[in-house]
């Protein structure tokens, strides 16, 4: 097994001025080492990883990380700069930078020594023997951990002279002694007693920090602290007595954290990952203090892991945001799995299946047509759990596991009374909103325990109930059906800009938030399907096929404009971009944003207003070219895809041309052109978390 670290892998004079850059740099040395196999692919893991949270941490640290496919064996590299790079720290620049590289799945020993290192981030005589070392191997050495010096500078024990060494002694002595004395005067009290538990997306670096953080803080204020990291290697539970005997709970999390039920009932302070790491003596006053005024919060009030992306303070639109993609991540597998059944029952059978008989009461095994029934009731019964599973999940995302039951029945009752999906959209926040207000309400403690099983499904179902059905839904669902009749009646110039505003939300984040959007709005009109529905359903698709299909493209006719690794990438675009998988232009666009990303988005807008003026439908939420006997007008379908491929293609390499070709593997440019194109290629491309 290699090591982790080598000297080959550490550059002490980091020049990079960006974090983008540092990342690149760095992540080239590991290219070079063999340990990474992909660059860009990697550094486009990075930048995802970066977008969750900023990695920069007090004392001039910055820890970028993730797992990767890319990543051949668990890796760090380590730079020192100069000026300091900006990672997102509060207290400024890191001068010290650690990329972290781990496979999708590394093994428990090589994550515990990835731990053991982000433990040792907080001790600061190993952050100062690192800026003061001035070889490589050495510093490598240092990072492995095999030779640290001590935190202060102190005398060796043979040096003391005599006399001193004695008053010392002494002076120890005595005061031991009065130490003694004072004890046997006044009873010490017993210690105050926390109980913790860190966890961080990737489980790798910022899991241990907090927890080493939080343990020498409660040591410098006499408090008994026990700590839980729920990491990449692992955890062990904390003992059932040791939470039972605590006097309050630090919960540091940017994922769920596991078992939350085991901290009910006890002072809680519920923070994001980072807050224990940069101010764990505030999370311990604060703990001290909500235990001194009885504050018994329930931990499940604490928001889900979708909820978690960033330090609180987050503004209501952000959450908002958090909330609805929730429920959309959670609907997205129903969608295709009951899409893709309906497409292929339809392609099986015609489109008269949808007339035939129950499959429960009529079905022979030797017909064609029944096997088509069978996929189509299939499909129908996975498609109508879309509405409350949208509506569960927004509620979860907004007040956890308490939120799924009225949240699933008020995305029941939108379907009941024709509200669809804006109904199950204003069910899930309504049922999030209830849930989370009663949770505020104070409880005794012999009713803590039945609150979350009984009291809350129960008011909160009833509230929300109550108000689908006789306040809000009528009026939904009224719009709902206003809506339909829209997409219905679409034609002309509003189905052309329509088309075009699709294609461009589908290629502006390449998958994130604004794509996510687009194909709701798209999958939504499927439930209630008609011609103008259907057609933004194809034009949709056919936008967010473009991106990976310009890149494998471009890649082939202009191959010395993009990296070796570019070029691997463009390869496997082709069949991505055809099964409708826009994230295959990822690589591409966190390389060089400013060129692709404008560039993918006028070949959306062209292609989705091409495929609004064809006339093309699409009765499939899903499937790119492999299900294309489902679309209406095939042929001018795929003339509105090349189009808008072409375009993306004609600007990427319009555009990547006047930088010229580039050199070796790393994506560096060549000639002249490098000195004024090469923050581009630091700046991170808009994906999501």
């Amino acid at each position: 097994m290699s090591e982790l670290i080598t000297a080959d892998l550490v550059d002490l004079d980091l020049s990079a001025e960006t974090k983008e850059a540092a990342a690149r740099s760095l992540a080239e040395r590991m290219v070079r080492a063999g340990r990474v196999t992909d660059l860009d692919g990697f550094l486009a893991d990075v930048a995802a990883r970066e977008a969750q949270m900023p990695t920069g941490l007090d004392g001039g640290i910055g820890i970028p990380h993730c797992r990767s496919a890319h990543v051949a064996e668990p890796t760090l590299a380590f730079g020192r700069s100069g000026r300091g790079i900006d990672f997102g720290a509060p207290d400024g620049p890191a001068d010290l930078i650690f990329l972290i590289a781990a496979p999708a799945g590394a093994d428990d020993d090589h994550l515990t020594i990835l731990s053991s290192l982000a433990r040792r981030l907080m001790d600061g005589g190993f952050t100062g023997a690192l800026r003061a070392e001035g070889d490589a191997a050495q510093a490598a050495a240092l990072v492995r951990g095999e030779d640290v010096p001590p935190a202060e500078d102190v005398p060796p024990a043979e040096d003391v002279p005599p006399a001193e060494e004695a008053a010392s002694a002494e002076e120890a002595a005595s005061a031991e002694d009065a130490a003694a004395s004072d004890a046997d005067e006044a009873p010490t009290p017993p210690p105050f007693k926390i109980v913790a538990v860190t966890s961080c997306p990737t489980g790798i670096a910022h899991t241990y920090m907090a927890a080493e953080s939080l343990q020498k803080a409660a040591e410098s204020e006499d408090v008994e602290l026990a700590v839980e990291t729920q990491g990449s290697a692992g955890f062990s539970r904390l003992d059932p007595a040791v939470i039972a005997s605590a006097d309050a709970v630090v919960l540091a999390h940017d994922v769920e954290v596991r078992d939350k039920a085991r901290f009910a009932g006890k002072p809680t302070v519920d923070v994001g990952v980072k807050a224990a790491i940069n101010r764990p003596g505030e999370l311990i006053t604060e703990a001290r203090d909500k235990a001194a005024r009885g504050e018994a919060s329930a931990p499940v009030a604490a928001g889900a892991p979708m909820d978690r992306g960033g330090e609180p303070g987050d503004g209501y639109a952000t959450r908002l945001r958090k909330w609805l993609m929730t429920g959309v991540s959670y609907m997205v597998p129903f969608v295709a799995a009951g899409g893709l059944l309906i497409a292929l029952a339809f392609a099986i059978g015609g489109y008269e299946i949808n007339e035939a008989k129950s499959v429960a009461d009529h079905f022979v095994w030797t017909e064609v047509a029944s096997w088509a029934a069978l996929l189509f009731q299939i499909g129908g019964v996975a498609f109508g759990f879309l509405v409350p599973v949208l509506a569960g999940y927004i509620a979860y995302g907004m007040a956890d596991r308490p939120g799924l039951v009225p949240g699933f029945v008020g995305g029941a009752i939108a379907l009941t009374i024709n509200a669809g999906f804006l109904g199950g959209l204003i069910a899930g926040l309504i049922a999030g909103a209830v849930v989370m207000a009663i949770q505020r309400v104070r409880v005794p403690a012999p009713l803590r325990g039945i609150m979350p099983v009984v009291v809350i499904p129960l008011i909160s179902s009833a509230v929300v109930g109550f108000l689908m059905f006789l306040v809000v839904g009528k009026p939904v669902a009224s719009l709902q059906s206003a809506l339909t009749d829209w997409l219905g009646g679409l034609s002309g110039a509003n189905a052309i800009i329509l088309g075009a505003v699709l294609g461009l939300m589908m290629c502006f984040d390449l998958g994130g938030p604004l794509n996510k959007v687009a194909y709701t709005f798209a999958v939504g009109g499927l439930a209630n399907p008609n011609e103008g529905s259907l057609k933004v359903m194809a034009a949709v698709m056919a936008a967010g096929m473009v991106p990976p299909l310009a890149m494998a493209l471009a890649t082939t006719v202009r191959g010395r404009l993009f990296t070796k690794a570019e070029r691997e990438n463009g390869k496997a675009a082709w069949v991505l971009g055809a099964s409708f998988i826009t994230e295959g232009a990822i690589p591409f666009a966190a390389a060089d944003p400013l060129r692709v990303i404008p560039s993918a988005m006028a070949g959306g807008a062209v292609t989705g207003a091409l495929s609004m003026v064809f006339g093309c439908t699409l009765r499939a939420p899903h499937g790119g070219v492999f299900v294309i006997p489902l679309i209406g007008q095939p042929l001018l379908y795929l003339v509105a895809i090349a189009a808008g491929t072409a375009v993306t293609t004609g600007l990427v390499v319009l555009l990547k041309g006047a930088r010229g070709a580039v050199s070796g593997d790393t994506g560096s440019p060549a000639g002249p052109a490098e000195a004024t194109t090469g923050a581009d290629a630091d700046r991170k491309v808009p994906v999501a978390a």
